[in-house]
């Protein structure tokens, strides 16, 4: 009998030491590195200030993206674009560390989000809104003809 309570007690420690350990790494700064060659539009125009940040340790379609001073974080695949407190963010050089932990619990209102090939480029379009601005991002491809971030 004693021997099982030491192995169920046991087991109850490594599952709250896994949990603990989960909550700890969702809470990690993770370092997002510029996208190079990727290109922005903002109403069929270059902003004048703007950046694109992509993570090696996330999935590959989320980027965070700088916009004059404002941060959003497009997730591709589930076509969602989240609007992210700039102050969370902390800039190093032409890299950023944050946080998935701070990804707000709703979306921006993104409509007619669309993300198609267009050559050596992956276009992905959404407006702001019903009637809001028009924001257009293309990521290059890599050599065998799919997306590198």
């Amino acid at each position: 009998m004693p021997a099982r309570r030491c192995a169920a007690v046991a087991l109850l420690l490594l599952a709250v030491a896994a949990t603990a350990r989960a909550q700890v790494d969702a809470t990690k700064k993770l370092a997002w590195h510029t996208v190079e060659f990727a290109i922005v539009k903002f109403n069929d125009g270059p902003p004048i200030s703007w950046n694109i940040y992509h993570s090696e340790k996330e999935k590959k379609g989320v980027l965070l993206v700088r916009l004059w001073k404002r941060y959003l974080l497009v997730n591709v695949q589930d076509q969602e674009v989240f609007d992210i407190d700039p102050q969370k963010i902390k800039v190093n050089g032409d890299a950023v560390e944050w946080s998935m932990a701070d990804v707000p619990d709703k979306p921006i209102d993104a409509v007619d989000f669309t993300g198609r090939s267009v050559g050596t480029m992956e276009r992905i379009r959404f407006r702001f809104g019903k009637d809001g601005h028009m924001l257009e991002i293309q990521i290059p491809f890599g050599i065998n003809g799919r997306p590198l971030y």
